[in-house]
This record gives structure tokens, sequence and C-alpha cells, in this order.
């Protein structure tokens, strides 16, 4: 199964929605853009970006707060990342508030994206404040974390945040 995401105005997200002709997708948006998300084999719609979907829990929803954390990664550090992410604790499904869950390998440039839905932002804050969030990221910053290791990341990671 694959991810596919479109960026653009309210404007243009309007248009694009209009002939998507009953395809199952998520709208949402932030101050600067509108975001649409749509899981399934061939894309509905001229896309973004594309991505095979590595993990996944939970389904995704319009309502909400979605947060993509976007991991730019060489491609060296690809396995390594991957890996990471495979053996992962699987902790922040059973925070509350948590809804969805998508660990995004890209198809079309070098950057994952590890893409999170929440009821609010409060749901979020709370998890980034938990022991199950220290857990899932003790490693970093450490000699052990994938973050002090060569050659991983192309550059620095960035999040975005819609609604």
């Amino acid at each position: 199964m694959k991810l596919y995401k479109w960026l653009g105005s309210e404007e243009e997200a309007v248009k694009v929605v209009n002939d998507l002709n009953n395809s199952p997708f998520v709208h949402l948006k932030n101050r600067e853009e509108s975001l649409l998300l749509c899981e399934a084999e061939d894309a509905p719609f001229t896309y973004t970006e594309a991505y095979e979907i590595l993990d996944q829990t939970g389904e995704l929803q319009g309502n909400g707060f979605a947060v993509l954390n976007n991991v730019p990664v060489t491609a060296e550090g690809k396995a390594l990342f991957e890996q990471r992410f495979q053996n992962r604790a699987k902790l922040i499904e059973h925070e509350p508030g948590f809804i969805a869950i998508r660990v995004l390998r890209p198809l079309t440039s070098d950057t994952y994206v590890i893409l999170t839905i929440w009821e609010n932002s409060n749901a979020f804050t709370s998890w980034q404040d938990s022991q199950a969030y220290s857990k899932a990221h003790a490693k970093r910053g450490t000699e052990k974390g994938i973050d002090k290791r060569p050659n991983i990341f192309s550059r620095p990671s960035f999040v975005t945040t819609y609604q």
C-alpha cells in the first residue's frame, strides 16, 4: 500500500477534492497550506510526494491534529533507519488521544515521514511529556542513538503540523 501526499493552497485543494470521484482521502490544513492524504495502490490525484507504508496502526482521519516528522535520510542510512522503526516498542499506540501512525518510505525523495494523528494538539504534547516518549527516544543524543552515527541523515529533520 502507498500513501500519496498533496500540498497546496486551500483553493487548489477544493479543486483536487472535486475531481477525486469518491476516492477516500484526508484533508487537513494549517495557516500556510492544505494537505491531502490518500492511501491507495495507485494515485487518485497528481501528488507532491509518494510513500510506501512501512508500518501502520489506526485509521487516518481528517479530524484531529496531524504531526509529520520529516526525516531526510542518506542512501547509506536507509537500512539502519528502517530497522529502527521495524523494532520500535509501539508504545505510542497506547497513549491517550492517539489515533494513527504511519511510517513512510519516500518513493521520490530522500525524506521519510513519521505521520501521527492525535485527537488534538494537547494529546500530542502529553505524549511528548510521557514516559513512553522518553523510552522511545532514550538513545537519542547518546552513543547508541542513530543520530550520532555518521552518514545517516542528509540534513536536519523538520516537523509540520496540520488540523
